[in-house]
């Protein structure tokens, strides 16, 4: 929570007067009364990061102001997971009526704890597949994989994480009896399942679980053969940062995944990422910069045309959709509206979560621009969709929403979308 700061508004203060402008004028500017401004700069009220981010825009401080308000993020994954898949075996448990689990254990635990009452059973024998049948298992795996990320568009990650975990240990344990070619491809396809699972994690707000996963996916990849995932292992923990608001070690991390020695769509991918922290930090001529490295870079084809999409594979312009959020943390609501409803009109309709992560800051913006009524009007119809999908990291974005929305109470728009927007907030924890 905000803590009331003197040294924020003095500064706010002193760099107001110094744009010669009016506490009316920056109200007008980032559409917050006049009265709340007014405490902010007395030290009375706490500033919202989202009020920094529209004063820091306005006043031109390129970060100044953002900077007083961005606390240490306690906690925040700087350095590597632990690597080296060292589990024996893998447990999960399936309940119809209350949550499932799934957790590693060693062979040890699980002799400890009992098995009679597990029904159990050995993944293969002694003799190897043949090259046939380990053929087919990694053909249909590969299409099943392309089926997942469509169903992970239209449905929350609790009705696909089961089937995700079961096909990646499938694909781990078979590994063993194939050849050496074959080996290779089933545990670089496991690594892009356990990496799919990861999202999906944190789609669910268990940001450490996600990134045991992401590390799964590294293992893997680096057991097949390829250490190139490991580069994007590090685009995936800036995205854990980037929801934790740490500007500076979403920027780190992003900028280790930009070796020259790792494939172009991952390098084009952290540069995205390293865009989007600068844009945290307020700092916008990096911010462009860093975009206008990844579009040369994401624009290439890949060598594998068989390996799934690392990455989105939803996004007609992936650069464009980024640009559009990072103007909205730039401070910039409108110009961000403006760019991710032209982004959001190329984004098939089948890509629900898609439409959903990026519709909700749409409204967001147009709400943070005081185009209220668009805010309502562009968030009314994503509400089932948002209620189906259920993800964590869309549901910041709405309690934020929220947040804006609630300081128009009156306005009939809101009254109208408040209940139901309310209880979303709250969807999941």
């Amino acid at each position: 929570m905000p803590q009331p700061s003197t040294h924020f508004g003095e500064e706010l203060r002193q760099r107001r007067l110094d744009a010669g402008l009016t506490l009316t004028t920056l109200s007008a500017a980032v559409h917050y009364s006049k009265a709340q401004l007014s405490k902010v700069e007395r030290g009375i009220k706490a500033p919202s990061r989202d009020l920094a981010r529209l004063c820091d825009a306005a006043l031109e401080a390129d970060g100044a102001l953002i900077a007083l308000v961005t606390a240490p993020v306690v906690g925040a994954p700087d350095t590597a997971a632990p690597s080296g898949i060292d589990e024996e075996e893998w447990m999960m448990q399936l309940s119809l009526n209350g949550p499932s689990r799934f957790h590693p254990v060693s062979r040890r635990q699980v002799v400890s704890a009992g098995t009679a009452s597990l029904m159990t059973w050995r993944a293969g024998g002694q003799g190897p597949v043949s090259v046939a049948a380990a053929g087919g298992m990694l053909e249909a795996s590969r299409s099943l994989f392309t089926h997942y990320r469509r169903l992970g568009q239209s449905v929350e990650p609790g009705f696909l994480l089961p089937g995700l975990i079961a096909q990646t240990h499938t694909l781990r344990e078979l590994s063993v009896h194939a050849d050496s070619r074959t080996r290779r491809q089933l545990l670089g396809l496991g690594s892009r399942y356990a990496e799919y699972v990861g999202w999906l994690v944190q789609e669910t707000g268990d940001e450490q679980a996600a990134l045991w996963w992401t590390q799964r996916a590294v293992d893997l990849a680096a057991a097949a053969g390829d250490r190139a995932l490991a580069g994007y292992a590090l685009v995936r923990r800036a995205l854990v940062t980037l929801y934790q608001e740490d500007a500076a070690q979403t920027v780190a991390l992003a900028q280790q995944a930009q070796s020259s020695t790792l494939p172009t769509r991952i390098r084009g991918l952290a540069a995205q990422r390293e865009a989007q922290g600068h844009a945290l930090a307020g700092e916008r001529d990096a911010c462009l910069r860093a975009l206008d490295r990844a579009r040369p870079l994401l624009a290439r084809q890949e060598d594998d045309a068989d390996a799934p999409v690392i990455g989105s594979m939803h996004l007609p312009d992936s650069v464009g959709m980024v640009t559009g959020w990072c103007l909205f943390d730039l401070g910039r609501p409108r110009e961000a509206a403006e760019e991710l409803s032209r982004q959001l009109a190329r984004v098939s309709a089948e890509a629900v979560r898609t439409q959903v992560r990026y519709g909700v800051r749409r409204a967001l913006a147009y709400a943070s621009a005081g185009e209220i009524e668009e805010a309502c009007a562009s968030m009314a119809p994503l509400l089932d969709a948002v209620a189906a999908v259920r993800s964590a990291t869309v549901t910041i974005d709405l309690r934020r929403l929220a947040r804006v929305l609630g300081r128009h109470s009156d306005h009939p728009a809101v009254r109208q979308l408040a209940a139901r927007l309310g209880a979303l907030t709250h969807l999941p924890s």
